[in-house]
């Protein structure tokens, strides 16, 4: 019943963890233009995204537009949305393999053993999904503060963490959870089940007395013997 809890527990921080790595993908705000020194006049803000960058002026709307060529992105936000793909290509298909090995559900009946097993690998490819958020996120952050630092840069160039990049950081760390409870709940559970085995296997030995018929026969036999011997 324990071990139910938390794979509803563990199955919710997957869900929340996945919808945060989507929503720092989908989001242009990875890099926002730094207003400092003499930027803070200019009532123009700039957002770069994996897919798009965008424009913001003082009291008119966003405009954003599609990258016309992969190339035109900085390295990082090249591998940023690769990996950014695979985290959600892999939360995503650890999440439904979850839903057949959980306790709550019906796919696999009668084998709690292929139940955990499914679990294990479902939280092996949540973890493997942290990754891959936790590294892109973490790689252009680190770029945009070694460029902020850069003295060889202009301000105009110089760029500040954006809001996806937090969020990233949050999903990972959901996705992180989610894939060690389900991993660290049925392995604990993969051990106790075989001693358990291993105890009732010693605990239900039981003697069965012999039957009338062959006790008769042995002491027959034994009789013979000893009547037997007497006489020689």
């Amino acid at each position: 019943m324990a071990n139910g809890a938390l794979e509803i527990v563990a199955l919710l921080l997957t869900l929340i963890g996945l919808i945060g790595a989507a929503a720092s993908t989908g989001m242009p705000m990875w890099r926002v233009t730094a207003f400092i020194g003499e930027n803070i006049i200019v009532f123009e803000t700039r957002y770069e995204g994996l897919w798009m960058n965008c424009f913001r002026q003082a009291n008119i709307r966003m405009q954003c537009k599609v990258y016309d060529s992969l190339l035109a992105l900085s390295p990082d936000l090249q591998a940023a949305r690769g990996l950014m793909c695979c985290a959600l290509a892999l939360g995503g298909l650890g999440l439904l393999i979850s839903l057949v090995g959980m306790q709550c559900t019906s796919c696999i009946q009668n084998n709690d053993r292929a139940k955990r097993l499914v679990l294990i690998i479902a939280g092996t490819m949540v973890v493997m999904a942290c990754i891959c958020v936790i590294i892109p996120v973490s790689w252009t952050g680190h770029v945009i503060i070694r460029d902020f630092y850069n003295p060889l840069l202009i301000d105009a160039q110089r760029r500040e963490l954006g809001e996806a990049l937090y969020i990233g950081w949050v999903a990972s760390a959901f996705l992180f959870a989610g894939g060690c409870m389900f991993i660290c709940c049925n392995v604990q559970s993969e051990d106790k089940a075989s001693e358990r085995y291993m105890y009732s296997r010693a605990s239900d030995y039981m003697t069965y007395p012999p039957h009338p018929s062959l006790m008769s026969t042995f002491n027959a036999n034994a009789n013979g013997s000893v009547l037997y011997g007497y006489l020689f």
